[in-house]
């Protein structure tokens, strides 16, 4: 027997049931459809019984699984009945995540905006990666977050996009075609590590890490150092010692997210939103241009 369940899984498990599916779940709750599953894949693990399987192209809850999902009913509305009561929403901080790429260029005017909006209320902000991020939401352990959207079924809602370039020290060469390709990156996982991966291997490279930091400022400094190059997106200005590579393949665009915890005001998310938007409306940074390279040329 577990010894608790978490709140957060079992309003996963909850929206499962109530959208019809993992994938309408997600997008109800704003979650990506892996981290639906992962919530799933936890309950069953604490229970030691399998909740959902699948028959055919859809999936079905089992024996087990209805026996939680009515119990799972009651937990959640005990739990946010209490939380009514006691008007917990009314004292709280907002707590707002971002993405290290992104806290620089957008965090001042977001700051700006929501002090405005809700001059009685403390504003918080978190710096961490995207998967940290997402993950942070879902817990509701903050209310909104900026993330980076590189797949289809990234959650959120998107409110711009920026390029994803190219970064090395103004001195840095790519290497011969019989040399490894140096790459700087984050630590996995990182989906500007990995896009950057699939588009050197796409063009014949044989790519090696030769560092990878936690943090943004741990990138930078590698490539700075003239390491190997560096996948990261363009806010408008590149970080003092690095320069954008122009002879290199295309990364192609990134899309920013705004997450929400389920249960947040929705003025809370409206006013975010507009802000966010108002700000790309403004500081538009143009893609790229596409550069059509051999492999063997680059």
């Amino acid at each position: 027997m577990a010894d608790s369940l978490d709140i957060v899984q079992l309003r996963t498990f909850v929206a499962i049931a109530d959208c019809g599916g993992f994938g309408r779940a997600a997008s109800a709750l704003h979650l990506s459809q892996p981290t639906v599953s992962q919530h799933v894949r936890l309950l069953e693990r604490k229970l030691g019984q399998t909740l959902v399987e699948k028959a055919g192209r859809q999936a079905a809850f089992t024996a087990a699984g209805d026996r939680l999902l009515v119990q799972a009913r009651r937990i959640l509305t005990v739990h946010d009945d209490a939380l009514l009561s006691l008007d917990v929403s009314h004292e709280r901080t907002i707590v707002i995540g971002s993405t290290e790429t992104a806290a620089d260029q957008i965090l001042p005017q977001l700051l700006e905006t929501m002090r405005d909006a809700f001059p009685d209320r403390k504003v918080q902000f978190l710096i961490d990666r995207s998967t940290q991020m997402e993950d942070a939401v879902a817990r509701g352990a903050i209310d909104l977050a900026i993330v980076l959207g590189l797949s289809p079924d990234a959650p959120g809602s998107p409110v711009g996009t920026l390029p994803l370039d190219w970064y090395s020290a103004p001195g840095w060469s790519p290497p011969t075609d019989s040399d490894e390709w140096p790459l700087v990156a984050y630590v996995a996982p990182c989906g500007m590590r990995q896009r950057a991966l699939e588009v050197l291997t796409a063009h014949g490279r044989t790519v090696t890490v030769v560092a990878e930091s936690t943090s943004l400022e741990g990138v930078i400094a590698a490539a700075r150092a003239g390491l190997g190059v560096a996948a990261m997106p363009n806010a408008g200005h590149p970080p003092d010692g690095l320069i954008v590579r122009r002879d290199l393949p295309s990364l192609g665009m990134m899309t920013l997210r705004l997450a929400t915890r389920r249960g947040l005001d929705v003025e809370i998310e409206q006013v975010a939103l507009v802000a966010l938007e108002e700000f790309f409306a403004t500081h538009t940074v143009a893609p790229p241009p596409l550069v059509s390279i051999h492999p063997s040329s680059f």
